[in-house]
């Protein structure tokens, strides 16, 4: 399993939101590429990136920042937040991520998805964000009318090859993933690649995922409130 230690934007600044909330977030760093460059000093191979402003309002208010992002650690980098055209996609690619994660448009613009994985492949990824069993999009302000389960089956028929699922109850919460959401995807979908987000807040958590053969973890909150080793974390995970 690939540990994806993550980094959220919003002003250039690394911050954090509590449950998706824009009006609970705390601002770790105004300097995101030392937090980059502290990852591969670890181990990381692999970095998640969100563009916060890019979630809630469209467009690549970060694209700068992200760009000294992807030169600064040299790392694998996928990018979500706000991508809802195939303008934002080519640009994000031309910056060199290696991969673009479509959130709210896959949801509500189903021909967008398609031609963009139709046109890159395994380049395109979907994030799958879970509220009370629903898909929420609009950078989790709305809930779909979408079960995250009966979304997940219809990307892996599209062909899509990676989703990054999150369940908003646990994201930024130190509470622990829920697994039972990854077991059950990984059983249910399985060419899916899943990448799991939210709640990983110790070394037991990051055992437990590994056991269920996800093919990766994201860790946010808890590399900045230093309740996980990074480096530990990623040996675990191998």
């Amino acid at each position: 399993m690939i540990i994806y230690p993550a980094i959220d934007l919003y002003e250039g600044k690394a911050v954090r939101l509590f449950k998706g909330d824009y009006a609970q977030m705390t601002v770790y760093s105004e300097h995101p590429e030392e937090i980059a460059l502290d990852f591969k000093a670890q181990g990381a191979t692999h970095m998640h990136l969100v563009d916060l402003e890019g979630a809630k309002g469209g467009g690549t208010p970060n694209l700068a920042t992200i760009e000294r992002l992807v030169s600064a650690a040299g790392l694998f980098v996928e990018v979500g937040g706000g991508i809802r055209n195939m303008d934002v996609v080519e640009r994000y690619l031309s910056a060199g991520v290696s991969r673009v994660i479509l959130g709210t448009a896959a949801v509500v613009d189903p021909v967008f998805l398609k031609n963009a994985v139709g046109r890159y492949g395994s380049k395109i990824a979907v994030g799958v964000d879970i509220k009370d069993g629903y898909v929420a999009i609009k950078g989790w302000t709305e809930r779909s009318a979408l079960t995250g389960m009966e979304f997940c089956k219809n990307l892996e028929n599209l062909g899509v090859e990676t989703v990054i699922c999150t369940d908003i109850s646990k994201d930024g919460a130190m509470q622990g993933a829920n697994y039972g959401l990854y077991e059950r995807l990984a059983a249910e979908c399985p060419k899916l690649q899943v990448i799991a987000s939210g709640g990983v807040s110790d070394l037991d958590g990051v055992k437990k995922l590994a056991k269920t053969g996800l093919h990766g973890a994201i860790i946010g909150k808890a590399y900045y409130e230093k309740a996980v080793s990074l480096q530990e974390a990623i040996e675990v995970a191998k």
